[in-house]
């Protein structure tokens, strides 16, 4: 059954009226035709009016409209088959179906070529007209929702948000028809896949895109600190509060709370994050007065939280509660087509940011681009193109400026000589430590993005490094 058939299914009563809209009468009846007419221009609809069914087809070839009023006998052809060919030449157009003849076949079958309403002969006039506004309004609505898709598709490019692929188009659609709401959404996929970025996309194409979008990472601090910093406190709650301080809650209000790492919660701040998406309502770390804030959470996880449901690590009704809306992101290694689109696209951001003349990438360092399986997905890319630009002194991005690994000339680490009388676990150690070490220097020693990449809290990686005895050579950059 089509969209307008399901439309006529709910209140169209609740959805929001619209002051004006183009309407066509298809009636043979002249009197008939002009009653309509004028009642609909009294409220502001701009109307044409036809007699017959080839008129009325004739006039939609002419000019869009928002709604058709079709009887359904018409001396010329049936209403049936107009409607059809309506349907045909515009598949999102309204068809109000009118007929003295209201039989419950008649308007099963209507429904069934796609009308969106039936009414019968005589007609309520304000029943009427409350039918052609939410008729109208839906497919305002259902335009500027296509438009939206439309935009998204042709740019490839949304908010940073680089792709031509069939999984990202469908993410801008599912973006377009997501931002609008006030729904929970929850982005689910590897690390380095955007999930940030497609957070900020959904917040800026929301009713919510002149307020805050607050994005924190619930990884990277301990239980205390994260509660404090998500919710506040007052002065005195604990030792180092010298001052009252206002949480993200607070800071987010009206706006959007993007929680990042949301499965590395601790239990209690899980029971936390449901109360305010059950009540909206939360207090200050050691305060006794309710807080109530209107805050949109989208939340992101690199694991599975319905595995840690399972394992009894995540409260399963705060995983019901975050999964209203669910977007799963694609690793770089399901979407190749768009490597190329997403080198172009960092190539002039790191030569723009490095003032340098835009560089192109030959086709003997693309061919390993494409081949490469890329792990850290599109940051991972993102950090090859810079290295390559920095070390660039010519207008093209050599195989020779790509990292060992990609471009075939060995292994992502140093082969291992190990000493004749080394034991098994002294080899798994030094392993160990040129892994880590390695990952350390692709991402500029910044320990939080080496532990994103190993799929490990960033707690782990440090105990690790301490373990064995890695010298952190520089701080990384955020």
């Amino acid at each position: 059954m089509s969209e307008l058939a399901i439309v006529s299914r709910r209140n169209l009563s609740e959805v929001p009226s619209s002051s004006t809209g183009t309407v066509l009468i298809i009636d043979d009846e002249a009197e008939i035709r002009e009653s309509l007419q004028t009642l609909l221009e009294l409220e502001g609809y701009d109307v044409e009016a036809a007699g017959s069914g080839e008129e009325g087809l004739a006039r939609v070839e002419e000019r869009p409209f928002d709604l058709v009023l079709l009887d359904l006998a018409l001396p010329d052809r049936n209403g049936m088959e107009v409607l059809a060919h309506l349907r045909a030449h515009d598949a999102q157009l309204c068809i109000i179906m009118i007929t003295a003849y209201g039989t419950v076949e008649n308007a099963v079958k209507a429904m069934q070529f796609g009308a969106s309403n039936f009414i019968q002969k005589p007609w309520d006039n304000e029943k009427l007209l409350a039918d052609v506004r939410a008729a109208v309004a839906w497919r305002r609505a259902e335009e500027e929702n296509i438009q939206l898709k439309r935009a998204l598709k042709q740019r490839y490019n949304f908010e940073n948000i680089v792709g031509k692929s069939e999984p990202m188009l469908k993410i801008f659609d599912l973006v377009a028809q997501v931002a609008p709401s006030r729904s929970t959404v929850l982005l689910q996929g590897e690390s380095g896949t955007g999930k940030e970025l497609i957070a900020k996309a959904i917040h800026l194409n929301s009713p919510r895109r002149d307020r805050p979008f607050v994005p924190v990472n619930t990884g990277s601090m301990p239980p205390d600190l994260l509660e404090s910093t998500l919710f506040g406190h007052v002065k005195g709650a604990f030792t180092s509060a010298i001052a009252s301080k206002k949480g993200l809650f607070e800071i987010a209000d009206r706006g959007t709370l993007f929680l990042d790492e949301i499965g590395t919660m601790s239990m209690e701040t899980q029971s936390k994050i449901l109360r305010v998406l059950q009540d909206r309502k939360f207090m200050h770390l050691g305060g006794v007065h309710e807080l109530q804030v209107d805050v949109r959470i989208i939340a992101a996880t690199n694991v599975n939280l319905q595995q840690m449901v399972r394992d009894g690590k995540f409260r399963e009704d705060l995983f019901y509660r975050l999964n209203v809306i669910t977007v799963d992101l694609p690793p770089l290694r399901q979407r190749k087509e768009d490597i190329p689109l997403l080198v172009e696209f960092f190539l002039k951001r790191y030569s723009e940011e490095n003032e340098r003349p835009l560089r192109r990438v030959t086709t003997e360092a693309l061919r390993p681009l494409l081949a490469y399986s890329w792990p850290g997905n599109v940051r991972e890319l993102e950090n090859v193109i810079e290295r390559a630009v920095v070390l660039s002194s010519g207008a093209e991005i050599s195989i020779d400026l790509l990292p060992d690994h990609i471009a075939g000339r060995g292994t992502p680490f140093p082969v291992l000589e190990h000493r004749p009388d080394a034991s098994l676990f002294d080899i798994m150690e030094d392993c160990e430590r040129r892994i880590i070490t390695g990952m350390l220097e692709k991402c500029r020693w910044n320990q939080t993005e080496a532990a994103e990449r190993f799929r490990v809290p960033l707690s782990t990686l440090n105990q690790k490094i301490k373990r064995l005895n890695i010298e952190i050579k520089k701080k990384g950059r955020e």
